[in-house]
């Protein structure tokens, strides 16, 4: 009978914790969403002015928006431990970052461990599903200038040719440095099982952790956003015109990131919102490509990339087995890094939040007393 209460006692902690947790999570997005859009529109007049300054604050707004949804996961316990090479020096410099896919949490995952890079976060392109476009921070991605793509057969060759118009639109225009995408275009759990089907019958590698990548984001954006050298691979010596004028490089860094779960149980977006599973550590994995030893002949670069998710499978096997990510060539042991994200500078970041849904709120009230 104790051991009764107590199991009810500790579902009516969890349950009661849950409903607290949405319902902050809900007004949080309640006042810094609307917040964040209504600054932007005050701002118009300088986004005409000099629309550089206004991509700046815009893009410091949006680190504090990914900020709050990391808060979410940090007072639950849910922190990242770092492996492999270390990104922050090459935080100002271009890059392309590829990330194995398993769960809506691997998104949330990226929100936090990229905090602490620099201006990365404020500057950072996503590539996602354009079922985010319809969560409560697709508006916020849309102004941003994140590109949402459809997956599919039927709309693989247009999305591809969107995507090409909105990168020469709105990534240099906008000053954006990272671009992050998923190129196994879905989670392993949907995707596993047709793509081990097409390893078996095309004779590639048999995938248990991770899927077969597919070539045409990453193309795309090799091709677009990094000068093209005559050997075939690309290089940031020389640039286009418009990089050029803009004393741009262009990519210099091709970023592999593998996110690893603990007993490989993803943490998806309800967990984070929630907070019902225990404390849980992500272990996050990067190693870093200058982009010369990249191809970007079609035929090359799937073979390249290939090859990649090959070493993430491996990775991943090592860390199922034992807890741990294996040294980097020329280390005897592998070391790893506690990200850590500091609690006053989120509490500061959610007060502001707070204090302008109030300023927003009162502001729109007054004006619509005056009106009507």
């Amino acid at each position: 009978m104790a051991r009764l209460l107590d199991g009810a006692g500790k579902l009516g902690w969890v349950l009661l914790k849950s409903v607290l947790r949405f319902a902050f999570m809900f007004l949080n997005n309640c006042v810094a969403i609307p917040s964040y859009c209504l600054y932007l529109l005050l701002l118009q007049p300088l986004r005409i002015w000099d629309s550089t300054t206004f991509w700046h604050i815009e893009g410091i707004m949006f680190k504090w928006l990914l900020a709050m949804v990391s808060s979410w996961g940090w007072v639950a316990g849910y922190t990242v431990t770092e492996w492999g090479d270390d990104v922050r020096p090459i935080s100002e410099e271009e890059a392309m970052v590829i990330v194995n896919h398993q769960s809506t949490g691997d998104v949330c995952t990226l929100m936090m461990c990229l905090q602490d890079k620099g201006t990365v976060v404020q500057r950072m392109m996503w590539l996602m599903d354009h079922v985010f476009k319809y969560t409560n921070f697709g508006l916020v991605s849309l102004i941003h200038g994140d590109f949402f793509i459809r997956q599919g057969k039927a709309h693989r060759d247009k999305q591809l040719v969107y995507l090409k118009d909105h990168l020469d639109k709105y990534y240099h225009s906008r000053d954006r440095k990272w671009i992050v995408l998923f190129p196994e275009g879905g989670f392993l759990r949907k995707r596993r099982e047709t793509s081990q089907l097409f390893a078996k019958k095309n004779s590639l590698p048999h995938l248990t952790h991770v899927t077969l990548p597919r070539l045409g984001a990453t193309h795309i954006i090799l091709k677009t956003l990094s000068a093209q050298q005559e050997n075939g691979s690309v290089g940031s010596d020389t640039g286009t015109l418009n990089q050029t004028a803009n004393k741009r490089k262009g990519l210099q860094w091709v970023i592999d990131v593998t996110i690893a779960y603990p007993k490989a149980r993803p943490m998806d977006i309800q967990t984070w919102i929630f907070g019902y599973r225990p404390p849980t550590v992500t272990h996050v994995h990067y190693r870093m490509y200058p982009i010369k030893e990249v191809p970007v002949e079609a035929e090359a670069l799937t073979d390249w990339l290939y090859q990649r998710f090959v070493e993430k499978e491996e990775l991943l096997a090592h860390f199922y087995k034992t807890e741990s990510f294996p040294p980097l060539e020329g280390q005897k042991e592998a070391a790893s890094r506690q990200m850590i994200l500091d609690p006053l500078w989120l509490c500061i970041i959610q007060s502001l939040a707070f204090a302008s849904g109030y300023m927003w709120y009162s502001v729109l009230q007054y004006l619509y007393c005056c009106l009507f």
